[in-house]
C-alpha cells in the first residue's frame, strides 16, 4: 500500500476508526472531533510498544515491544497490522493473550503497526 491509513480515536468514549480513503471533512464522535493518532517509533517508558519482526515457520511473527507488553484488562495491545506491498493484514488481540501475532508473509521488511489502548499507535517504520 502506498498511502498511510489514518487512525482516529474519540477522546470521550474511546472509539477508534481507520480511514481507508480520506476525502475531506471532520470525523466526529460523542459531539467532538476525533483525534488523529500519530505513529510513534521511540519507546521511552517502562512498557515497550515498538513492534519487532521475527521470521517464523509460516511467515513472520510480530511481537509488541522488545520485552512483552502488558495484556491487562485496562492496558493492552488491541491489534497488530502488517502492510506488505499491496496487502494489509490485521489481527485483533484481547487482554490475557500474548502481545504478538503471526502473519503469512515472508516480508521481514514489512511495515508493522500496533495499537495500545492507553498509549496509542506504534510502528517499526516512520
Amino acid at each position: 500500500m502506498t498511502k498511510k491509513l489514518e487512525i482516529y480515536k474519540c477522546s470521550v468514549c474511546g472509539n477508534t476508526t481507520m480511514v481507508v480513503h480520506a476525502s475531506g471533512g471532520t470525523l466526529v464522535c460523542c459531539g467532538k472531533p476525533m483525534e488523529l493518532q500519530m505513529e510513534k517509533t521511540n519507546d521511552t517508558g517502562k512498557e515497550k510498544h515498538v513492534p519487532v519482526i521475527e521470521k517464523s515457520a509460516n511467515g513472520i511473527l510480530v511481537k509488541t515491544g522488545s520485552i512483552p507488553h502488558p495484556m491487562e484488562e485496562k492496558h493492552y495491545i488491541e491489534w497488530i497490522e502488517v502492510t506488505s506491498g499491496q496487502n494489509l493484514s490485521v489481527v485483533g488481540l484481547k487482554p490475557g493473550e500474548k502481545p504478538q501475532a503471526e502473519f503469512c508473509t515472508a516480508d521481514t521488511n514489512a511495515k508493522v503497526r500496533a495499537y495500545c489502548n492507553v498509549h496509542g499507535l506504534w510502528t517499526n517504520k516512520p
